[in-house]
């Protein structure tokens, strides 16, 4: 049973990615400081699978505190490194705040790779890469340009670093480029939680209709797409977690034809921002309250995925609808509000 170190675990993404490692058979330990977390994480995976996992809550821009977690976990195998800041608006309000965040905890942890001998990784990075793409669906052989923010150049680095590091014979690496996760797990255990004001779509559309938002933006209704607002693909988290699993099993297996690999995690369909709200509707029977806003800076106009090599190669494939995302995310978002009245009476 390896052991795997998921950085970021009381996260979205990460939270889900470890009940997948835990059901699959995997050992796993989680450093996540809580900066954009809560604590209630590990609990309620606790709850799912009836595995208590330990949480190191530690700053991965201290290198010493890094250190010492390796230091007492001497036999991980691999690791997946969610730990970043995600919010596009914010990164363009403090690009400083980003790039020492999401570039130096990932510098840190590679340095601890390089000193215990790990031989796995696998990065979480995005479609942001892409910037705004000449065509869509993108392909990983699709042209990276210019990051439309200071978050989508944080990725674009991080991939540069670990290719670096891959070719120097360092880890063999693979670069999970997935599009916009969205919904929950099936329990309504864990989900998205937002520190704040959402920065995300789906979050937005769930707190409006709950009534913790009187109303919601969608940014922009004049561009170039089928109804003038952005197009996304948005995939099921638990699709995205379950992807991590598979990447690590590939690599485990040593399957990899090279030392760093690419995969896109898409549906393969792009879902308009108003598309996405009147899904919603449909699933939740709830009217959102919403206006048109002007632009966002930082956004993309639109971006779908081809995920053929995801598929072919790591044997992926989605189980999750648009319509089991709202339904999800809208049980999740009720769960929630369950949990915040319990406490408050």
């Amino acid at each position: 049973m390896a052991k795997i170190l998921v950085t970021g675990g009381c996260g979205y993404i990460g939270s889900h990615t470890i009940v997948d490692l835990l059901a699959n058979g995997f050992e796993v330990i989680s450093i996540d400081n809580h900066a954009r977390s809560s604590n209630y994480a590990i609990a309620a995976i606790e709850k799912i699978t009836g595995t208590r996992i330990k949480n190191y809550e530690v700053d991965l821009k201290s290198f010493d505190d890094t250190l010492a977690v390796f230091q007492e976990n001497p036999d991980i195998a691999g690791i997946i490194h969610f730990a970043a800041y995600k919010a596009v608006g914010e990164s363009v309000e403090e690009p400083l705040f980003y790039y020492e965040n999401n570039i130096g905890s990932l510098v840190n942890v590679l340095k601890c790779v390089q000193e215990f001998d790990i031989p796995h990784f696998v990065f979480s990075s995005s479609c942001t890469v892409y910037g705004n793409p000449d065509a869509s669906p993108v392909t990983e052989n699709s042209e990276v340009k210019k990051a439309e923010s200071p978050y989508g150049a944080t990725k674009q680095m991080g991939e540069e670093i670990l290719r670096n590091i891959a070719a120097a014979g360092g880890a063999n690496v693979i670069l999970l480029r997935y599009f916009n996760p969205v919904g929950a797990h099936p329990s309504a255990l864990i989900g998205e939680l937002p520190i704040g004001r959402p920065q995300n779509l789906v979050p937005a559309i769930t707190q409006t209709a709950i009534g913790k938002l009187p109303k919601m933006m969608v940014y922009g209704n004049d561009y170039p797409t089928r109804d003038g607002s952005c197009i996304r693909d948005y995939i099921h988290v638990c699709d995205i977690a379950s992807a991590h699993t598979l990447a690590l099993q590939y690599l485990l297996a040593e399957k990899n034809t090279d030392a760093c690999e690419v995969f896109n995690l898409g549906t393969g369909n792009g879902i308009s921002v108003l598309e996405a709200i009147t899904t919603f509707e449909a699933v939740s029977g709830t009217t959102l309250n919403y206006e048109i806003g002007p632009r966002r800076a930082g956004d993309i106009v639109a971006i779908y995925a081809n995920n053929e090599k995801a598929i072919n190669k790591l044997g992926w494939k989605i189980n999750y609808t648009i319509e089991d995302m709202m339904r999800t995310a809208w049980a999740w978002e009720k769960e929630v509000q369950l949990k915040e009245s319990i406490v408050k009476n």
